[in-house]
């Protein structure tokens, strides 16, 4: 735990330091404000949403046009970080998504997801090849088609490694002056007086500051009905994911960084009739990392079984792997469980607590918000310093109305 300071005011406290709050941290501390950083656990850890290794990062989103300049611009943080810290934290593979061309195959809640993405990369200039089936297997033949495919192939796609990210911007918002309080639980957050400053409580300690960013991921829904705000709390859900890593054996080669790409790759018409994955991204434990998704069944942050069984690895290689990458075998170096926070249209939530304005809640990045976090975080540190935000990025559309708006239609 850093030590407390002598004054227990900031400008700005930061409760959950994973992907959202380190970003956040890190910006508010480039802008000079006097900010704390407070978390349970001791990130990067892997108890929550930000941790195995890589993370998917793609420039044209077929989610929506809304987030292309936050993925952009977190491009140009990451390549910033890496100089200032000469760590590697992003590495450009190339990226593809494919799908069956006569079938309109949905990702994360957007239909016709592949041709969302060529269209969103044709608005936005992004440099992008379209494929069919024989295109891909020239370029990829460690992909087993079906013959029918179409397929968005980007240059400039690739992963993020989120536990190097994290732990990148903590350390340089600490060298910039920002504090932090690891292995400590926030309690409560309240208003003082007459509003204008809120109070941090820990298990531990009590702090205030002029604004309050809570970006507790799985951990939200649980604070917000602590905080007596059920209404807010209707609004997010938790789900467990699984992450599996498959030896690549004698094919290393053909599924490392430099020849194989990262991959959305939907098969079917249902949600989970898909598969993301990874090429190696290390090179002592050579491995192809693959994973699905599931929005049925909920959990919460303490009762999620982190133990993956060795009966669903087996399932993820007999139902998704075996068929579609044919050189590799079903030995499993490790696999692993993280958590979604999901909200019902599947975009995020950055915005005021009701009555609270000076208390922003940053969540639910809905399973693909690692890619956009550099790029949020600064965003949320203009907006709480209330300063003008540059490159095109724009929170409005995630502001919470939109779901109350639905809720009403």
């Amino acid at each position: 735990m850093t030590p407390s300071s002598p004054s227990s005011h900031f400008d700005v406290i930061v409760v959950g330091l994973g992907a959202l709050g380190a970003a956040t941290l890190y910006q508010l501390s480039q802008r000079g404000a006097r900010v704390l950083g407070i978390d349970q656990f001791a990130p990067p850890h892997d108890q929550g949403s930000s941790h195995g290794d890589s993370r998917i990062t793609r420039l044209a989103v077929g989610e929506g046009d809304e987030y292309v300049p936050f993925v952009q611009r977190s491009h140009a943080i990451w390549r910033e970080l890496e100089a200032r810290t000469g760590k590697p934290l992003m590495t450009t593979t190339g990226g593809l998504i494919l799908a069956p061309r006569d079938r309109v195959a949905e990702h994360h809640g957007k239909s016709d997801f592949v041709r969302r993405t060529i269209a969103c990369a044709e608005r936005f200039g992004i440099a992008h090849e379209v494929l069919d089936a024989a295109g891909i297997h020239a370029r990829f033949p460690q992909f087993h088609l079906q013959g029918d495919e179409i397929g968005y192939h980007e240059r400039d796609a690739g992963f993020v490694r989120p536990e190097d990210a994290i732990g990148a911007q903590l350390a340089v918002a600490r060298a910039s002056g920002a504090q932090t309080r690891t292995g400590e639980r926030v309690q409560s957050v309240e208003p003082v007086g007459n509003g204008d400053t809120v109070r941090v409580s820990t298990d531990t300690a009590s702090f205030t500051a002029d604004r309050v960013v809570i970006a507790a991921g799985a951990w939200l829904p649980e604070f917000l009905g602590r905080q007596a705000r059920a209404d807010w709390q209707a609004n997010f859900s938790v789900h467990r994911q699984v992450m599996h890593w498959f030896d690549t054996g004698s094919a290393t080669a053909d599924f490392s960084p430099g020849r194989f790409p990262i991959f959305i790759w939907m098969f079917g018409d249902g949600q989970e009739d898909y598969m993301y994955g990874f090429p190696s991204s290390d090179p002592a434990q050579p491995a192809l990392k693959v994973a699905t998704e599931q929005y049925v069944a909920t959990t919460t942050p303490d009762t999620i079984d982190r133990t993956v069984s060795p009966e669903e690895t087996a399932a993820m290689y007999r139902d998704r792997v075996s068929g579609r990458f044919p050189q590799i075998g079903g030995r499993a170096l490790k696999a692993r469980a993280c958590m979604y926070t999901v909200t019902p249209d599947r975009r995020f939530v950055i915005d005021a607590l009701d009555g609270l304005p000076n208390v922003l809640i940053a969540s639910a990045c809905s399973g693909h918000g690692f890619k956009h976090s550099a790029g949020l975080g600064e965003a949320i540190a203009d907006r709480v310093l209330g300063r003008t935000m540059s490159h095109g990025l724009d929170l409005r559309p995630f502001a919470r109305q939109r779901l109350l708006e639905k809720e009403t239609a």
